[in-house]
């Protein structure tokens, strides 16, 4: 095994025993919670190390970088979510390579994935972001609507051709009334993603929680955890 090999299989064994811990303490089944690996900035060598070590799902948050280094990985078996803010004009690319967009947050970009989803003969699952920062009809500092606006939006996705409304996503806000607390947060996304599931029975996914918060998303809930760092460690950026 190489250096490097044997440097991802120690962070991970370390990160699924949180996991593991964490689910535990909630009186969850370990099951019930998927990891995420986000390889965003790391090579595509990484990529093919990690599905060695039987990592499924891994995200991006950059066409740019996903883009080619989801063709060098064409071969293996993964998922691949999208979890950037995505602007309309990479909507084409992602709807290429993408399973899953995390990072649904306006009209205009459901309609631009259901348009470039339809083109290549796909179809591609959603979540909607909700920004716990954001006031009702803006959007978050870090993407994302507000709780107001999630029936709205889940509809849309779950009308578009090309697309399926499958949950729920956020990131723990840096401001606003959740600012430092971050198992409130996912609590609160928890209880939207209820909702959610009362009018959309199949939208149960929940994707909370990141390095240093997964043991609070576990806590509160969340189905799939997006870890990067605590798997990766501290790369310099590519390019």
């Amino acid at each position: 095994m190489t250096d490097r090999k044997s440097e991802l299989a120690e962070n991970l064994a370390r990160v699924q025993e949180r996991i593991g811990t964490a689910c535990a303490a909630a009186g969850r089944a370990r099951e019930e919670v998927t990891l995420i690996v986000v390889t965003k900035t790391y090579p595509a060598s990484d990529v093919r190390l990690l599905a060695d070590l039987g990592v499924r799902h891994v995200a991006e948050n950059r066409d740019q970088d996903a883009a080619p280094k989801a063709a060098a990985c064409a071969d293996l078996p993964l998922s691949w979510h999208f979890v950037g803010q995505l602007q309309t004009n990479k909507v084409r690319s992602v709807a290429g390579y993408a399973h899953l967009v995390q990072s649904v947050d306006r009209p205009k970009l459901v309609t631009a994935l259901s348009a470039a989803a339809a083109g290549a003969g796909r179809e591609l699952g959603c979540l909607v972001q909700i920004a716990l920062d954001a006031e009702s009809g803006e959007r978050g500092a870090r993407g994302g609507v507000a709780p107001e606006q999630l029936a709205e939006l889940a509809d849309l996705v779950a009308a578009a051709p090309g697309l399926r409304i499958e949950g729920v996503m956020t990131v723990a806000p840096l401001a606003g009334r959740f600012a430092g607390r971050e198992q409130a947060a996912f609590e609160r996304l928890v209880e939207l993603s209820s909702r959610l599931r009362a009018h959309h029975p199949a939208a149960t996914m929940v994707s909370a929680g990141m390095s240093a918060d997964l043991e609070q998303a576990v806590a509160a809930g969340a189905t799939h955890v997006r870890v990067g760092t605590a798997v990766l460690g501290a790369r310099p950026r590519l390019g």
